[in-house]
């Protein structure tokens, strides 16, 4: 008897599968505007942030497009077997800062309590990086060492696993448009005053001190990601 594996969704992926049968099985033709963000999410009974990632994914494989002022529109599905993609783009962005607040300002508590000089001399050379980085290559690359580095200086291999398995999250295509559309990139000076916090208090060796001032930062970051609505409100078109 022939079984089939299970394959276990995330929910955005299960929400934009249910919009591409819809476009493939001609309910959502060419050129249809599609509702606006919240009202889908009302309609699915899903949050906005699973629409938006659901929308991103469906623009990433081709099946809508977003006209800035205008509205997502459903375009003409490629492929002749109306075959629709999986839409596994990885793990949810929101979800991934959510996992990064909880868990990373006990990191940075914990490299207050632990942190060495050497630690110490690691996390300002990077940070130094960080605020001469021409790029937004180089950018990411020292961000992540950054992280990374004081996840060391805390003492807990488990805890360096945990931080180098969520940067892999974030390096999906579904983070990098997400972080496109709402502007996340273009935040710099903000997000380097609160690497320069994070460090000043682990270097202080002052848990609370650490702790909050990564909170502070990751908070940042999941308020900017909340900031994009509706795209007619004026988004970039994501890369492709």
């Amino acid at each position: 008897m022939p079984f089939q594996a299970i394959e276990t969704q995330r929910l955005y992926q299960q929400v934009a599968q249910q919009v591409a049968g819809l476009i493939h099985g001609g309910e959502l033709g060419p050129g249809e505007r599609l509702p606006p963000e919240r009202d889908l999410a009302r309609r699915l009974g899903v949050s906005r942030p699973t629409v938006r990632e659901a929308m991103i994914a469906l623009e990433i494989a081709g099946l809508v497009e977003v006209r800035v002022g205008s509205g997502i529109y459903v375009r003409q599905p490629n492929g002749a077997d109306g075959a629709a993609p999986s839409f596994d783009e990885g793990p949810s962005p929101y979800e991934i800062v959510d996992a990064r607040l909880m868990i990373e300002p006990l990191i940075a508590a914990d490299a207050a309590r632990n942190a060495t000089a050497a630690d110490d001399a690691a996390i300002a050379s990077t940070l130094a990086e960080l605020e001469a980085a021409g790029t937004r290559e180089l950018r990411e690359a020292a961000d992540r060492r950054f992280h990374t580095l004081i996840a060391r200086a805390a003492g807990n291999s488990v805890m360096v696993t945990f931080v180098e398995s969520l940067w892999a999250g974030m390096s999906s295509t579904l983070f990098a448009a997400l972080a496109d559309r709402t502007g996340l990139p273009e935040i710099r000076a903000i997000t380097l005053a609160d690497h320069r916090a994070i460090a000043t208090g682990i270097r202080a060796r002052d848990p609370g001190e650490a702790a909050e001032a990564m909170r502070a930062h990751l908070a940042q970051v999941r308020k900017v990601l909340d900031t994009t609505a509706d795209p007619p409100a004026g988004s970039a078109a994501t890369r492709r």
